[in-house]
C-alpha cells in the first residue's frame, strides 16, 4: 500500500503582474495558509517519506513551509521543473520513478495539471485550491504500477474548510 498526497501550492503574491510566472511568491495568504495545512495533516498524523516538488517558487516555498511544520529534511525535498506547469502523463512519470521504500509521497505543483491527475485517478473535484490537499490511498508495491484501478480516494483538504 503506497499514499500519494497531492499539494497545490500555496496563494502566490500578483504584487508585481510584470514578474516572470516561475519566480512568483506567495502572498501573505499563502505564508498564513501553508503552516495550517500542514498542521492539518500533523493532526492526521499523515506524514511523509518523501517530497517531490515544482521548482516554482510558490511550489517550492510550501514545501518547505510544510517539511518544516512536519519536522521533515529540506535538504531531502526533491526539486524539479518537470512538475512546473506539468501534464497528467508528466506528473505520473516523476511519481514513477519514485523508489519502492517510499509509501507515502508528497507532490507539491499547480494546476491544471493536479487537477487533470486527481480526475484521472478517480478524484471527483472541480478545483484543488491553492494549499488544497488531496490524497490516494493506492494497492501497489510499485510506484512505477500507479493506476486509476489501483487507486482510492483517501482525503480532500483546503483551507477554507478549516474557517
Amino acid at each position: 500500500m503506497k499514499k500519494l498526497v497531492i499539494i497545490r501550492h500555496a496563494k502566490s503574491s500578483w504584487d508585481d503582474p510584470f514578474l516572470n510566472d516561475h519566480v512568483r511568491p506567495l502572498a501573505e495568504r499563502g505564508y498564513r495558509d501553508a503552516p495550517r495545512m500542514a498542521q492539518r495533516l500533523k493532526k492526521k498524523e499523515i506524514y511523509p517519506d518523501a517530497m517531490l516538488s515544482s521548482d516554482a517558487e510558490r511550489a517550492k516555498s510550501t514545501a518547505l513551509i510544510t517539511a518544516e511544520n512536519l519536522h521533515f529534511p529540506k535538504n531531502n525535498i526533491a526539486f524539479t521543473e518537470k512538475l512546473y506547469h506539468a501534464s497528467v502523463n508528466s506528473i505520473l512519470n516523476e511519481v514513477k520513478k519514485t523508489k519502492k521504500a517510499i509509501d507515502t509521497l508528497f507532490i507539491f505543483g499547480h494546476n491544471p495539471g493536479f487537477n487533470e491527475l486527481i480526475h484521472h485517478l478517480g478524484g471527483a473535484i472541480d478545483n484543488l485550491p491553492t494549499s488544497g490537499q488531496f490524497g490516494f490511498k493506492l494497492d501497489i508495491e510499485n510506484w512505477s504500477e500507479i493506476s486509476p484501478k489501483k487507486a482510492k480516494v483517501w482525503f480532500f483538504d483546503y483551507p477554507k474548510k478549516i474557517g
